[in-house]
């Protein structure tokens, strides 16, 4: 294709360059699959930069500024978040988008309108559309992103949400201007790119609030909600503090009272499990009432159906009754905090058999640590992703903490191997990393719902 000395010549940089332009050129030249295409960008590459998407964006009309959107931020939750605001836009009458990430089993999970993702046909179609646009590199989240917001035009969607991919103010999402950013929380996670402190981090997603914008945020840390306040001051915006502002209390186990800017509702519930999702939930009832007072119209009957319609994979979901098995995305410290609060309180269970794997650029020492003290059993399993921690890495952490892993070769058979120790009594827990979620939904292809026929 090149010749060795002029390619081993060429820096890091300039070859990326090459490869893409390389590949976008094959591809606009021969008819290859969606899938292929996507491979080619690349899913794990990273870019911190607006450039890019903002160009490829011009170049497709800027479809973006078609709809109105809301932008929702943060270390965890986000994607509950999206999903329940989604939800109750939906059921007050509204044509919705909702762009989340990552995906589990399909990448079209990412991309939905009225509830329903989009299709293989509108896919590959939509893939053709943005892929002749691009004239300079872009990476596989950039790529979506826009394929996205080209779709959401297309749809004729009245507001789209938006999940930020990873931290916010140079994120490949934060191209619109939102009717409210939202910020669920701030704690560590991807400490390489947003730095190690919070104060650092909490700079880097307080790039989503906007000028003469509003911010909603569930973040309690003073450090983090006074950089919050001096963002919020300088930018001339408003900020809606969990606590302060918005209020909740919980009624009972599946029950919680919300006091807002303007509405006080009472029993309210919602499907997804565990106490921090009424946080979640409060950030999606405040992000509705600004949209009220933007000129949406959102009912008390609207914010009830929509929480209690809300459908979120991975997030504490029940796979399996008998033995009860459950499945949940804790990726990070904060994840992990919060799945053992919930498996206090709101599992009861004779053993806990759980099945982890995690991703190598993640805290799987401390996570390890944290839930073996929870776990009677725990079987360690590698990932299909070239950044998946090693199980050495893995058992040698375990080890430290005075537990002894039992070791599967694969997601498959730790499924397989939790299955057979477990009693009737136990629960069966999957958690760790968003991978090894979409490869256990992956094994339970009757219980998934990532492919269903309607979609077609």
């Amino acid at each position: 294709m090149f010749p060795v000395l002029f390619w081993s010549a060429l820096p890091g940089r300039a070859c990326c360059q090459i490869i893409n332009r390389f590949f976008t050129s094959e591809m606009k030249s021969k008819p290859v699959s969606p899938a292929r295409y996507l491979e080619s960008l690349n899913i794990n590459k990273m870019r911190f930069g607006l450039e890019a998407v903002t160009e490829l964006l011009s170049r497709l009309g800027n479809p973006q500024k078609s709809y109105k959107t809301i932008i929702i931020g943060g270390t965890n939750g986000k994607g509950s978040t999206a999903a329940m605001t989604a939800s109750i836009l939906r059921s007050a009458g509204y044509r919705v988008g909702l762009y989340t990430s990552p995906h589990l089993v399909d990448v079209r999970e990412r991309i939905v309108v009225g509830g329903r993702k989009i299709s293989r046909k509108d896919f590959g179609r939509m893939v053709e559309v943005v892929k002749y646009k691009i004239q300079k590199p872009v990476t596989y989240f950039e790529f979506l992103t826009a394929l996205a917001f080209v779709y959401f035009q297309e749809k004729k969607v009245d507001i789209a949400v938006l999940e930020v991919g990873l931290g916010g103010r140079l994120d490949a999402t934060n191209v619109c201007a939102p009717l409210v950013s939202v910020i669920t929380n701030i704690d560590f996670d991807h400490t390489a790119y947003l730095g190690s402190t919070l104060e650092a981090i909490a700079r880097e997603k307080a790039g989503i609030i906007k000028p003469k914008g509003i911010c909603v945020t569930a973040a309690r840390q003073k450090k983090v909600l006074a950089i919050f306040q001096n963002v919020c001051r300088r930018r001339q915006a408003g900020l809606h503090t969990l606590g302060r502002d918005i209020k909740i209390k919980k009624q009972s186990a599946d029950l919680f009272t919300y006091d807002g800017s303007h509405r006080h509702l009472e029993n309210l519930s919602i499907p997804l499990r565990g106490e921090h999702q009424q946080a979640n939930a409060a950030l999606a009832l405040a992000a509705a009432e600004i949209c009220e007072e933007k000129g949406l119209t959102v009912s008390d009957a609207a914010i009830r159906t929509g929480l209690e319609k809300t459908r979120w994979a991975a997030r504490l979901e029940v796979l399996l009754e008998k033995p009860l098995f459950i499945l949940d995305g804790a990726h990070n410290p904060g994840g992990v905090e919060a799945l053992c609060r919930s498996l206090q309180k709101d599992f009861s269970y004779r053993h806990l058999i759980l099945i982890f794997g995690a991703l190598a650029d993640k805290d799987f020492r401390w996570m390890l640590k944290k839930i073996a003290a929870y776990a009677d059993t725990i079987l360690l399993t590698p990932l299909k992703t070239e950044r998946a921690a090693s199980i050495i890495d893995m058992s040698e952490a375990l080890r430290k903490t005075g537990s002894t892993p039992l070791i599967t070769e694969n997601v498959t058979q730790a499924i397989e191997k939790a299955l057979a120790l477990a009693g009737k009594n136990d629960l069966i827990c999957a958690a760790g990393s968003f991978y090894l979620a979409g490869e256990t939904k992956q094994a339970f292809p009757k219980i998934a719902v990532c492919d269903n026929k309607k979609s077609k």
